[in-house]
């Protein structure tokens, strides 16, 4: 939900284009490669660029400023390529999805960057696959979840446990639960529009839906800054050039480039492979805020990352049933592009 938007965009409908590219596609093309390398790096990259953008820049105010900016880019410029004319139905799905994913999602992960290390809020992130499963199970109609996933839950939520336990075992000190409470409901939130894309009504275009939910929740997100003084606290003299570096970091490497990246992996490879972003981007992450950001690495990090990380490996990796070719969607949304 560095992301993911991603996470923390959906892609609507993509998922209907991987019964049209073989196992074999991903293996054979650099572009492709590449593709996969730029969504595992740049996606993992997010929370550091996020952390250090929130350092002089109130954290709605720069969820804002991003999405925003890429909303109102992307937008004319697909309209124009793709010749689609959103109805009113598609602008109220993206309005919702755009606010559960970006306001809701993303904007939860940046406030919590203020108080919780980058790396642990990446973890932390990896929640979006277990509230997934429980905001589908739980929907009238819902599907019950099988044991193998049900395991994953347990398995994902003691991880969680251990790894804001209020004890210093291993090495680390608690995670603040001000943070944690608020990328829960970050989590919950980015579940909830997640499931609500599969029904609602968005274009044909993947990419113009996802600039039209970047708009609606960058304004969403600006709104929600405005009415909670960040504006009114905010002086252009006092933000530091890092944390300007950081936001255009966000708006064209973690949106533009990550985001066009994950469009394409999605239609050009299978669900399973596209899913293990979710497995590489909080490692990434870790690594990264302890180069760069003075993050420690403790035992009890490491071994909440590996229960955790086993616990998605389960859910992603577990048989669900086929959805129809109405509701077909990405199932495992950018949770790493917060």
């Amino acid at each position: 939900m560095s992301t993911s938007t991603p996470p923390m965009a959906t892609a609507p409908k993509a998922k209907e284009t991987f019964g049209s590219a073989t196992h074999g596609s991903a293996g054979a093309s650099p572009l492709v490669l590449a593709a996969f390398a730029a969504v595992y790096v740049i996606w993992g990259s997010t929370y550091l660029a996020i952390r250090v953008g929130v350092e002089t820049i109130p954290p709605l105010m720069l969820a804002g400023l991003r999405h925003f900016a890429v909303g109102l880019l992307l937008y004319p410029i697909l309209r124009w390529r793709t010749r689609v004319r959103p109805t009113a139905a598609n602008w109220k799905s993206a309005a919702v999805t755009g606010c559960l994913l970006l306001f809701v999602g993303n904007g939860g992960v940046s406030w919590a960057e203020q108080i919780v290390p980058s790396g642990i809020t990446a973890l932390l992130v990896t929640m979006v696959s277990l509230w997934l499963v429980i905001v589908d199970w739980l929907r009238p109609g819902g599907h019950r979840p099988v044991p193998k996933v049900l395991l994953g839950l347990v398995l994902g939520f003691a991880g969680v446990a251990l790894l804001v336990g209020s004890s210093h075992w291993g090495g680390s000190e608690p995670v603040d639960l001000r943070g944690v409470a608020v990328l829960a409901i970050a989590c919950l939130a980015w579940a909830c529009g997640s499931i609500y894309s599969k029904h609602g009504s968005m274009p044909s275009s993947a990419l113009l839906g996802v600039a039209m939910q970047s708009f609606s929740g960058g304004v969403a997100l600006l709104i929600a800054g405005l009415l909670s003084g960040e504006f009114h606290s905010f002086h252009l003299a006092y933000v530091a050039w890092r944390s300007w570096v950081a936001l255009a970091y966000l708006i064209v490497f973690g949106s533009c480039i990550g985001l066009s990246a994950y469009i394409y992996i999605l239609q050009k490879s299978t669900a399973a492979r596209v899913a293990t972003y979710a497995l590489v981007n909080p490692v990434v992450a870790l690594i990264l805020g302890w180069l760069f950001a003075d993050e420690s690495i403790s035992l009890r990090t490491v071994i909440a990352a590996v229960v955790i990380l086993n616990a998605v490996v389960l859910v992603i990796t577990a048989p669900h049933r086929a959805p129809s070719r109405k509701q077909a969607v990405d199932p495992f949304p950018a949770q790493g592009e917060p």
